[in-house]
């Protein structure tokens, strides 16, 4: 069992990750840092500006660091950006300083959620359906990868969700060796 004191929310666009994560920080009584609004801090811009003048690249670059940074600084819960798993030092890094929660939700669960999101650089395109199907069929493996549980959060509602989740946690993560 992995005993690491920073709870780590994965999972593709729309599963729930930033919705879910204060509900959970609130519960365990930990620290909470959305990574990509803690970017946005940082940087004084938002992510879709980031994307402009920095590309994707630029952007990532910026994601590592500050996933390292926010790993390192102890009991907290953070809520991850899509892409974080692209990256094989993330995921490493995930791996041995984390507690990893994958949220699932499907392409069209996903669809739904987003309909009138349009903040969100990668899915600034006609087909948006295409673009996540493509996304989770490259981004599902790497989930998997760093996953210490996998939660799927697209038969509940809010409130459903975060109690159901908070259950499994309860049984299956332990800070320190100490259930949380």
């Amino acid at each position: 069992m992995n005993p690491a004191r920073t709870l780590v929310l994965v999972g593709p666009t729309g599963a729930g990750k930033s919705t879910l994560a204060p509900m959970l920080a609130r519960h365990f009584g930990l620290a909470l840092f959305d990574v990509d609004r803690e970017i946005e801090r940082e940087a004084g811009q938002s992510i879709p500006t980031l994307f402009e003048h920095e590309g994707e690249s630029g952007f990532r670059t910026r994601e590592t660091a500050m996933l390292h940074r926010l790993l390192d600084g102890g009991d907290a819960l953070l809520a991850t950006g899509a892409g974080i798993v692209l990256d094989a030092g993330n995921r490493h890094r995930l791996r041995t300083h984390g507690f990893v929660v994958h949220l699932h939700a499907t392409p069209a669960q996903q669809l739904a959620r987003l309909a009138g999101d349009g903040q969100r650089p990668l899915l600034q395109r006609p087909d948006r359906e295409r673009v996540l199907e493509a996304m989770a069929e490259a981004r599902d493996p790497l989930y998997a990868e760093v996953a210490d549980l996998v939660f799927d959060t697209g038969d509940f509602a809010l409130d459903g969700a975060a109690t159901a989740l908070i259950q499994r946690l309860d049984t299956h993560w332990h800070r320190n060796g100490v259930p949380a």
